[in-house]
């Protein structure tokens, strides 16, 4: 199965605000996993990535420079000598993954692709994998059956929400491959996946959804939504 990844069709982008803070390197891990993946696809926001770089740049070589010891680099590289080699995880280290599904930048992480992702069964065909959870953020890749509704949800905080496969369609709009819908306490939805493909996400959270009904409610702390 091939996969054209399309920038010009992407409709929904990051918000400006994320890529600052990705650019200034004080993003969580979980979110700096999606944009990672979106930019990878989306020349739009990776042209706007760049110029945040720039900025970043252009303030560094204004900075004052700081005067360090002159043992300071060997004393770094000895700690790196004593730092253990763990095995990698996933994929040998040098071995290149082709998965028509996920972004480079997600297949690095996983250590594989689609094939190699450990899912676990949350309930009505739905399936997830909790990629990372740190600095008070969780991403997750969601697996929603064709037709399937999720539970009608808000948020406490920010979700992005990137779509892999398929596609599904909310209150909002419609999000289709490479779309990321934002989330924040604003939003209340129903996604619906689309009726002719399953819909596969890349999402990340930095607080618990808000269920309104009262299964969904019941399970949240055991599958950590």
């Amino acid at each position: 199965m091939k996969m054209k990844m399309m920038s010009e069709e992407i409709r929904h982008h990051l918000p400006e605000s994320v890529m600052a803070a990705y650019s200034a390197g004080t993003l969580p891990e979980a979110y700096s996993l999606v944009v990672a993946c979106h930019v990878s696809i989306c020349d739009a926001c990776r042209a706007t990535l760049s110029s945040y770089d720039a900025v970043g740049g252009a303030l560094l070589q204004d900075t004052d420079t700081v005067v360090i010891s002159d043992d300071a680099l060997a004393k770094t590289m000895a700690l790196i000598a004593e730092m253990p080699m763990d095995e990698p995880v996933g994929k040998s280290a040098g071995s290149e993954v082709r998965d028509p599904l996920f972004p480079q930048p997600l297949q690095d992480y996983v250590g594989g692709g689609v094939d190699d992702v450990k899912w676990k069964r949350v309930g009505g065909g739905v399936r997830q994998a909790i990629l990372a959870d740190s600095e008070g953020a969780t991403a997750r890749l969601l697996y929603i059956p064709a037709g399937m509704a999720v539970p009608d949800h808000g948020h406490r905080g920010l979700e992005l929400t990137m779509v892999l496969q398929g596609a599904f369609s909310d209150e909002v709009d419609r999000f289709k491959r490479g779309d990321v819908e934002v989330g924040n306490e604003d939003l209340e939805h129903t996604p619906i996946a689309d009726a002719g493909e399953d819909c596969i996400c890349l999402a990340a959270t930095d607080a618990p959804l808000v269920f309104n009904s009262f299964l969904p409610r019941l399970l949240q702390p055991f599958l950590k939504i």
